[in-house]
């Protein structure tokens, strides 16, 4: 794939209020799913019902903005029925992407909405080229959103030997692990994205304060402990701090936000196609705001110009930022 002129800006709507301030703000396209078990945000007081959808979708169109459907959990074996009708609704109401990672209901959207344009999760975990090149051949995807997990070389050459797009996070929190391969949330909880569209569920989460120190806690398990005046992000297991063989330490990252603001050029050098927010789970003013900053960005990386300073530290997750797997000094 060669090289865009541009990346087009694709960013989160929890909310129909999210939607409308993610358009505004100067989103390319939002992405947003279901009120149900279909899509892998399925929190209490999220997502759309299909008259909010169809709302949706025609306040995108009307201002020039592309709108994309996650149908991206895993389907309940013997019931794909609600899977297939999210499908289903979501092409008849208008949206112009599907988000799958589920190879039997990539397979029922291919075959029953032929026209449809299929992207592939990353809950599908398709880091490397045999595995796109075959859900394109299968199921004739146009684009994958990739783990964040590879380096800029590895997008590099990734990009170089697929015909699809790619999508790459730009923004938000930070999963550690291949998305799509994660079944720790299930272990501690109970549920997990691929399933139940929820990670270490809020239900489950717990802090508590001993002495000076603030515990972070899922479920039965401790993730991890900190002073009590320090920056504590939100718990997840792949995100704990563990003690092993007489040291202790976070796996691979502290539990801190992505902000690749700062590498636009070299992503769009790589030939990623999109740029994706994470944030379904965030409110209006903030999905307004890192919309904002990131439609300045691109529009100066666009123009030939640096991307300005990033202004996003105040809204990463425990107040610290970091670029990840894409210049990583661990891989």
């Amino acid at each position: 794939m060669t090289a865009p002129a541009t990346l087009d800006l694709v960013c989160p709507a929890g909310t129909p209020a999210a939607l409308r301030a993610a358009v505004d703000a100067g989103a390319d396209v939002v992405y947003c799913g279901f009120r149900d078990d279909t899509n892998a945000r399925n929190f209490p007081g999220l997502n759309f019902d299909r008259d909010e959808m169809a709302a949706g979708i025609a306040y995108a169109h009307d201002r020039g903005c592309g709108l994309y459907v996650t149908v991206n959990t895993y389907a309940a074996a013997g019931d794909p029925g609600p899977w297939r009708r999210a499908v289903d609704d979501a092409v008849a109401l208008g949206a112009d992407a599907l988000i799958m990672a589920d190879m039997g209901l990539l397979a029922y959207a291919a075959e029953s909405h032929p026209d449809a344009r299929l992207h592939l999760s990353v809950q599908a975990s398709a880091a490397n080229a045999e595995a796109i090149r075959f859900h394109r051949d299968r199921f004739g995807i146009r684009r994958v959103v990739l783990p964040r997990v590879l380096t800029l070389a590895e997008i590099a050459a990734l990009n170089a030997a697929i015909p699809v797009e790619t999508e790459v996070f730009a923004f938000g929190g930070m999963c550690v692990m291949a998305e799509g391969r994660c079944a720790l949330s299930g272990y501690a909880a109970g549920q997990g994205p691929n399933r139940h569209g929820v990670c270490s569920p809020a239900g489950q989460v717990r802090f508590e304060e001993r002495g000076d120190k603030l515990i972070s806690r899922l479920g039965a398990f401790t993730i991890d402990i900190r002073d009590a005046d320090a920056p504590a992000g939100y718990p997840t297991l792949c995100k704990g701090c563990f003690a092993a063989e007489g040291r202790r330490g976070y796996l691979f990252e502290d539990p801190v936000s992505l902000d690749a603001m700062a590498l636009l050029p070299d992503l769009m050098a790589a030939g990623v196609a999109a740029l994706k927010i994470e944030g379904r789970q965030r409110g209006r003013a903030y999905v307004a705001q890192v919309v904002g900053a990131f439609r300045a960005a691109v529009d100066a990386v666009a123009r030939g110009e640096a991307p300005p300073p990033s202004a996003l530290a105040a809204l990463t997750e425990g107040g610290r930022d970091t670029t990840g797997a894409f210049a990583k000094g661990w891989r």
